[in-house]
């Protein structure tokens, strides 16, 4: 148990084996009362460890990251869990250095992040990353959380969460990402950067964030029942697919500005032989049962990826889209910038200013469809039971 009070420039290293029923806790004497300032850092190996109600204040990017799931390369957490806690930076002590650092480092498996607080990050680095290779093989949980407010980078490296990175894109990580907040997360055009295999993104929901929730590399991931709520704030957008045999079904979006990258739903355009940083060709997608209301740019396919050697050219093929409603699009419906051939249309129900591709078996167009609005997350049910 850690004492109350202001713990300055200090680097906590934690490391057991407990048991699953036996865990060990490290956690602070009043919950959010121990508050670790300036260079300081948690650092969690061995298993079935609990860290529990610390609370980081204006970290200090040349710590590095802030709290990492390992002591080292060699001693990972597994079945380790970062619960109650919160990381945040005030406006008044933001550096906008341009060292990079990130807050939360998940290596190891079968670790948890729940009912935690992350806000304020504006230096260059992505919030949260869940690493793969060795030892490092994913399994992760990371649900029950509220990222709040993160400024514009201006640059790559905002995103609130990545799981994985190209080099490991090809890894199945099977991690479960589900009922977290997101508001104003607006660090880069991904916030969440999906970049490896067999993912899970279910009962999220995002409210003004301008940007999306990217299937960047990797295949086989599903995103369901997540609520995209843009209040028409500027940039606002919803999902983008790229990869294959990806499922993207009973999603909300509301009253989304984007286009291009942040547009409703996105399917983007192949490169061919492309690198593992680059666009693999969209195969296999399912997109199924999604309602998308109010949205200014509702379906883009075939989107031509930017700063990647060579032109993308491969169109989305063996794609079905499935009993999806759209109500009220204030622009086209559909923008299709390839030939439709890869995709079938199947019992949908259209409903805007003009549907954007001729009419095709498969889309009801015209008539409005009915809509069961949804709300977001309540933030009190998803942050530290001790945040005021």
């Amino acid at each position: 148990m850690l004492r109350e009070g202001v713990w300055k420039d200090a680097v906590v290293k934690f490391q057991g084996k407990g048991t699953a029923q036996a865990p060990i806790t490290l956690c602070a004497a009043i919950p959010g009362k121990t508050i670790f300032t300036g260079a300081s850092a948690l650092r969690m190996a061995g298993e079935y460890l609990i860290a529990e109600g610390l609370w980081f204040k204006d970290p200090d990017s040349s710590i590095g990251d802030s709290i990492e799931f390992r002591v080292d390369s060699k001693h990972v957490a597994t079945h380790c869990r970062l619960t109650n806690c919160a990381i945040t930076m005030s406006p008044e002590a933001a550096n906008k250095t341009d060292k990079e650092s990130r807050w939360i480092g998940l290596y190891g498996s079968h670790n948890l992040v729940d009912r935690c607080l992350v806000e304020g990050k504006v230096t260059k680095g992505t919030t949260l990353v869940v690493w793969l290779g060795g030892e490092n093989t994913g399994h992760h949980i990371i649900e029950n959380n509220y990222f709040g407010p993160r400024e514009k980078l201006g640059k790559n490296g905002g995103e609130t969460i990545r799981v994985g990175d190209s080099k490991t894109s090809m890894e199945t990580a099977s991690c479960i990402v589900r009922q977290n907040l997101f508001v104003r997360c607006d660090g880069e055009a991904e916030c969440i950067s999906n970049k490896s295999c067999g993912n899970l993104y279910q009962g999220n929901s995002f409210v003004e964030v301008s940007g999306t929730l990217t299937l960047r590399h990797g295949n086989g991931c599903i995103v369901e029942k997540n609520g995209f709520f843009g209040h028409g704030a500027k940039g606002t957008g919803g999902i983008r697919i790229i990869g294959e045999d990806h499922i993207v079904r009973e999603n909300y979006l509301e009253s989304l500005t984007g286009d291009e990258t942040r547009c409703g739903i996105t399917l983007m355009m192949g490169l061919p032989n492309s690198p593992a940083n680059g666009y693999f060709q969209v195969k296999r997608a399912r997109v199924e049962n999604n309602t998308l209301v109010n949205c200014k740019h509702p379906i883009l396919i075939a989107l031509e990826g930017d700063k990647v050697p060579g032109k993308p050219s491969l169109p989305p093929i063996e794609c079905v889209i499935i009993g999806n409603k759209i109500h009220g699009a204030e622009t086209q419906v559909v923008e299709a910038r390839c030939d439709l051939a890869g995709i079938r249309w199947e019992a949908n129900h259209f409903h805007g200013k003009a549907l954007g591709i001729p009419e095709t078996e498969g889309i009801a167009w015209g008539k409005e469809p009915d809509i069961q609005r949804l709300k977001a997350l309540d933030r009190k049910a998803v942050q530290p039971s001790w945040w005021e």
